[in-house]
């Protein structure tokens, strides 16, 4: 998460019905702000020890990191308003 742009991390499974929402909304979201946030995606069923480590207890949670800590954090389907809001309180 060393990163000097913040970092949005999108925690999905494929199953998760929430999560397909979100993902096409997460993508939009990359091309947006594309030179001023870095967005990545971590599907928990095949990283399971970095879920546990950031506290992933239900899917989607998407996290939102500056300078390497933890600054916001949403879960469960919050659209584009909420995850825009995310990043733009970041910028």
């Amino acid at each position: 998460m060393k990163s000097k742009l913040p970092v949005l991390v999108d925690f999905f499974a494929e199953w998760c019905g929430p999560c397909k929402m979100a993902a096409p909304i997460i993508d939009e979201l990359a091309g947006e702000y594309k030179d001023k946030v870095v967005i990545g995606k971590v599907d928990v069923d095949q990283n399971q020890e970095t879920a546990g480590k950031f506290g992933v207890m239900s899917i989607p949670t998407v996290i939102m990191f500056k300078n390497g800590k933890e600054v916001d954090r949403k879960t469960g389907f919050a659209g584009k308003a909420g995850y825009e809001e995310m990043l733009k309180k970041q910028l």
